[in-house]
């Protein structure tokens, strides 16, 4: 058999059970956009599932299937596979992968003590939650002992639901038992301390996981293959480490054809964000654990964690650290990935930035999301296509994320479209971001996007600002403003003489070379996320750094996952964080700071780096409006937001055009 010439290992078939798997990467259950209120699959959700198939993947996994409603639902993103009506929209789901010559597995799960967490049975009451222990939650919540009858029950449950997803088309099924859920509890030394045949034991706390694998195999039968997904160490207080994941793995070896080996505990907030890795933790930093656990076994092992380049997957195949990579928040930003490596055109991938944005939206509002790809969310709509328009005379003012975007966009559907840049290159604010380590990845995206509005047939104009009398001379049916934002200057005594800032204030422009053109010790005055990311940069170089926000938290604009990240780093590095703190005076020797109770003092600085925020650029927009015939406006110089806005904006809006 042929090897793919680029990446031969990653395009190499695999065998599970009775499926020949095309190559060795799968997609990982992502939660789509939020279930009908049957908690069964939307034409959205199908929507959704159709478009990560599309690329390349040997697998695409469904998430988050709930075989017991009644005990077992932890939040609102998940399935009732006990609903006999859910089965038609299954069966669309897994026609809809299949499409792409992709197979079709779905996450079955119970959230054990954390069901009901977020959740409440259909008449809106709270659930009573079942754990291996009775117990009482840090938040209050009563914890009862799961009885036999009710564990037994359960595993029937999994067996069933694993029945129901096999008429319904699906080709695998992966058991969920790590993260914190129900089978992980039982496996948990910390977690079950029962004295009965559930727990004691190695051997007692994994004879309910591996009843429901034997449940699962009476009802699908021999060759169906079953994934089973744990986590190698646990990363809690009194947790289980990787040797213990190990004797794990060899307990399911040979019941089951994919060992799937993560990590963490998802209700434990300070290892929510190794399981999911943060931008500020190495690419495949969960890799060790499956490495540590393939000698044991003779099943196939998967391994997964922020990985986001196909060299490092193949690195990963070839150094027998794993026989299947998985990929989660890569494949939402990029679902091509696979397509892409596998044809030759890995440096067209658009790179997982791990900024966390998908994780925010699903959290606060329950959408689907990604900064980088403005098709998430919306996979129907663009599925259907745009309607077809008149080619038009586009001119775009700034060649920034949003830009971009909207040229690339606007060229898709046949526009003539000339993009103008003051600056002697396209990327904007992401510029910025080429220096700091734990953000090249979002500095690569503006690179690649660059690249490709240079190939796209778009007209690039470099250090040339657009004004109203070029405008006005080349002509325009639309124009696109997307000028951005400038640095605020808040009301600090000693910012500015004679209009200019003072020789010790810099804006956050001093970042963008190499060496940073700031002193020994800095003065961020700003802990908003922009702020707090450069207190973090700045303290790797070694710098003295003190972060002066008047609110009473960090980075309050950041999402949730990436605030616990930047938690971390805060609480291991030397930055000092001064919250309730208003700006005075910057004096020769620094800044002139209030804190809270009204105390003043003097923080020593070379530098004060202003990180207060932006404002947008209404001022052009303004002198560039009402030239054509049509104007928009997108990313910051409508209102300052983060990247995702602009790319949104940008791309949505072109097909306004």
């Amino acid at each position: 058999m042929a090897t793919n010439k680029y990446f031969p290992l990653m395009g190499e078939p695999i065998k599970l059970g009775n499926l020949t798997l095309k190559n060795r990467v799968i997609a990982a259950p992502i939660s789509p956009p939020d279930f009908g209120p049957d908690s069964g699959l939307t034409k959205d959700n199908v929507a959704f599932y159709d478009y990560r198939a599309r690329g390349g993947m040997s697998v695409v996994t469904v998430s988050e299937g709930i075989v017991d409603m009644e005990t077992g639902r932890s939040h609102t993103k998940q399935l009732a596979l006990d609903d006999p009506l859910i089965i038609p929209s299954l069966a669309e789901t897994a026609r809809a992968i299949h499409k792409h010559n992709c197979f079709a597995s779905i996450e079955l799960s119970h959230g054990g003590k954390f069901a009901g967490a977020r959740a409440h049975d259909a008449a809106g009451k709270s659930m009573k939650r079942y754990g291996p222990i009775a117990e009482t939650l840090p938040d209050g919540a009563q914890i009862h002992e799961m009885p036999e009858e009710l564990i037994l029950k359960i595993a029937d449950c999994f067996g069933k639901a694993a029945l129901v997803v096999k008429k319904a088309g699906f080709d695998m099924v992966l058991v969920h038992a790590a993260h914190g859920w129900l089978l992980h509890q039982f496996m948990s030394p910390a977690q079950n301390t029962r004295t009965d045949k559930w727990g004691g034991s190695l051997e007692n706390r994994m004879r309910f996981p591996l009843l429901v694998i034997e449940k699962i195999r009476e009802n699908v039968g021999r060759g169906f293959p079953i994934e089973f997904r744990y986590s190698g160490a646990e990363y809690i207080p009194n947790g289980y480490g990787i040797d213990y994941g190990i004797e794990i793995a060899k307990a399911v070896d040979g019941y089951v054809d994919l060992i799937h080996v993560s990590a963490g505990v998802h209700e434990n907030h300070d290892t929510f964000v190794i399981t999911h890795p943060t931008m500020f933790l190495p690419h495949g930093s969960n890799v060790h654990l499956a490495a540590a656990v393939k000698p044991h076994v003779k099943t196939p092992v998967a391994t997964l964690g922020g990985l986001n380049d196909p060299n490092d997957v193949e690195k990963i195949l070839a150094e027998g650290k794993a026989d299947i990579v998985e990929l989660a928040r890569q494949h939402l930003c990029d679902p091509y990935f696979v397509k892409k490596a596998l044809s030759g055109q890995s440096e067209d991938i658009t790179k997982c930035c791990r900024c966390f944005t998908c994780f925010g939206a699903f959290l606060t509002n329950r959408i689907a999301m990604c900064a980088l790809n403005p098709v998430v969310g919306y996979e129907l709509d663009n599925s259907l296509g745009f309607a077809a328009r008149a080619p038009k005379n586009v001119v775009i003012a700034g060649g920034g994320p949003g830009g971009m975007a909207a040229a690339l966009q606007a060229v898709r559907q046949g526009h003539r479209v000339k993009l103008f840049e003051k600056g002697g290159r396209l990327g904007g604010q992401l510029l910025s971001e080429e220096h700091v380590p734990f953000k090249r990845d979002l500095y690569a995206y503006a690179v690649q996007q660059a690249k490709r509005v240079e190939e796209s047939g778009v007209e690039v104009f470099l250090n040339t600002e657009l004004t109203p009398e070029l405008l006005e001379k080349i002509g325009a049916d639309v124009l696109v403003c997307a000028v951005g934002a400038k640095p605020l200057i808040p009301p600090v005594e000693g910012l500015l003489e004679g209009g200019k800032l003072a020789p010790s204030v810099k804006t956050l422009s001093a970042l963008h070379s190499q060496t940073p053109d700031v002193g020994e010790s800095v003065v961020i005055l700003g802990g908003g996320l922009v702020g707090s990311e450069t207190a973090v940069y700045l303290d790797e170089l070694g710098k003295k750094v003190t972060v002066v926000e008047m609110r009473d938290d960090f980075a309050p604009d950041a999402p949730e996952m990436h605030h616990t990240g930047l938690e971390h780093k805060f609480r291991d590095n030397n930055v000092k964080l001064m919250l309730k703190t208003r700006a005075k005076t910057v004096l020769p020797e620094g800044l002139l700071v209030e804190t809270d109770d009204g105390t003043e003092k003097i923080v020593e600085a070379d530098t004060i780096l202003l990180a207060a925020g932006f404002v947008p650029n209404t001022d052009i927009v303004s002198a560039l409006s009402n030239i054509a015939p049509t104007t928009f406006s997108v990313g910051d110089c409508v209102k300052v937001g983060k990247v995702v806005d602009a790319v949104y904006n940008g791309y949505y809006g072109a097909n306004d055009i």
